[in-house]
């Protein structure tokens, strides 16, 4: 097999939350774009007639479309039942929804705390335990968790984000220890600064927008298309031997 047909997803089906928009609609595209199949997943998706599905059909992939709100346990639960039903053996999981609160600690209310751990974290590990266990199971599989920067650093005014975003670092690693030998990879991808909705209110202050732009040395803002050949590899057989790793996708912010 040549390097090219390593990158192929044909045959394959991926599950992407958060595929409604930005980042996580940008992986479903590539997803489909490289040959898989896409459950999309989001809080809010127009059954049968939305802009993802409609994109995602044109490429002559296919498309199954599910509304859940993560911060939901029980919806969360009847979406696995629903997906497992509808499409028995799941390829790929890329676990991309999140949100973000923001306010400073002194008075981030608990409720913004419940609701940032539960989608961003819980979430993510309940999906990856019950759709790993076949994985691991039938011995293939790949898990991608989107994590963020605030995996590394603690941010401002977003104690639950960060967090939620360092749990996510872990929980890649401890997965990627117990399943790297059944032939499953579970591994993260970390966007820098992008233009999604999560960054409205940073691009909307000038201050902080100089901020982050000076020190980003591609002195730009990402954008959503930049993570579609990142989570290529990391979906497909050319990353067959890369386990527990966070690929950071951030103009080169972590560098400086």
């Amino acid at each position: 097999m040549g390097v090219i047909e390593t990158f192929q997803l044909n045959g394959k089906i991926a599950l992407v939350t958060g595929a409604r928009r930005g980042i996580g609609k940008a992986m479903a595209i590539a997803l489909a774009e490289a040959g898989a199949d896409i459950i999309g997943v989001s809080k809010q998706l127009d059954s049968g007639n939305s802009t993802i599905e409609q994109e995602i059909t044109a490429l002559g992939r296919k498309f199954w479309g599910y509304q859940c709100d993560l911060s939901q346990r029980q919806e969360l639960y009847n979406l696995i039942e629903k997906t497992k039903a509808d499409c028995p053996t799941i390829d790929i999981l890329v676990n991309n929804a999140g949100t973000i609160k923001r306010e400073k600690a002194t008075t981030h209310p608990d409720n913004y705390w419940d609701e940032t751990v539960e989608v961003n974290l819980t979430a993510p590990f309940i999906l990856s335990r019950e759709i790993g266990k076949a994985m691991v199971k039938r011995g293939s599989g790949k898990i991608i968790f989107t994590a963020s920067l605030l995996t590394f650093q603690g941010g401002i005014n977003v104690p639950s984000y960060a967090a939620s975003k360092g749990g996510v670092g872990q929980l890649t690693k401890a997965l990627a220890n117990e399943w790297a030998s059944t032939g499953v990879q579970v591994n993260g991808i970390v966007p820098g600064y992008i233009a999604t909705d999560n960054t409205e209110a940073l691009r909307n202050d000038p201050e902080r927008s100089e901020s982050i732009l000076e020190r980003i040395p591609a002195n730009r803002w990402g954008e959503p298309s930049d993570f579609k050949g990142p989570v290529v590899f990391l979906a497909s057989s050319a990353s067959d031997y890369v386990h527990g790793t966070l690929l950071v996708v951030d103009g080169g912010w972590m560098g400086r």
